[in-house]
Formats: structure tokens, C-alpha cells, sequence
């Protein structure tokens, strides 16, 4: 499997995914632990990729998603954006209200 065809599978099996450095306890960076904060305080769950883990996936998002810094938040395989996007939201409630809607949504489609 290529490092493209990865990256799909995890944004189709994961409705909300933050591409960062470290994990959201033990954050690698500022950005990505502001980031991790932001959508933890929405009160549902989420998939993160350790970026640092896996350099190759750290070289290849970047192009597939046209957006060069981490981290990178995706909803429903849509690129949502990086810090100072997430963190604008937070502030707004915009991003608790997405991150909401997707977590409800998927939840409907597992028990359907």
C-alpha cells in the first residue's frame, strides 16, 4: 500500500483526525498542543497520527493535502486547516459544533 492509499484509509475511518507532532497527551510542539487542546475541550472522541512516528506519511500529507505545516485537522475526510483555523474556531464555538455534528452523525451510521 502506498503512503497516498494510507492516508485515504485513515481520513475514511476516521471522521475526526488531527495530523500531529506527538500525541494529544504528550504534544511535540506548541502548535500541535494548542490544536489538540482545541478539539479535546469539544468533549468527543478523535484519531490523531503521530506525525514524527511516521516520516513518510510527515512528507506525503503535506502535497496530498495542499496544505505544508502540521498539524492538519480533517472532518469527514475534509481538510478543516491547522492551528490558528482550529483555534479560531474554538474561540467562535464553530468548531465544538462541527466536531459535534460529525461525532453525531457518525454515531447514527454505526447503528444503522
Amino acid at each position: 500500500m502506498s503512503v497516498i492509499d494510507t492516508i485515504k484509509e485513515q481520513l475514511e475511518s476516521n471522521d475526526i483526525l488531527l495530523y500531529m507532532k506527538g500525541t494529544p497527551r504528550f504534544p511535540q510542539c506548541g502548535f500541535s498542543s494548542r490544536a489538540s487542546e482545541a478539539v479535546m475541550a469539544c468533549g468527543e472522541r478523535f484519531a490523531f497520527v503521530n506525525i514524527l512516528e511516521n516520516q513518510e506519511i510527515r512528507a506525503e500529507l503535506p502535497k496530498y493535502a495542499n496544505w505544508p505545516t502540521f498539524p492538519q485537522l480533517w472532518i469527514k475526510g475534509e481538510l478543516i486547516g491547522g492551528c490558528d483555523i482550529i483555534c479560531e474556531m474554538a474561540e467562535s464555538g464553530e468548531l465544538e459544533t462541527l466536531i459535534k455534528e460529525s461525532a453525531a452523525n457518525s454515531e447514527a451510521t454505526d447503528a444503522e
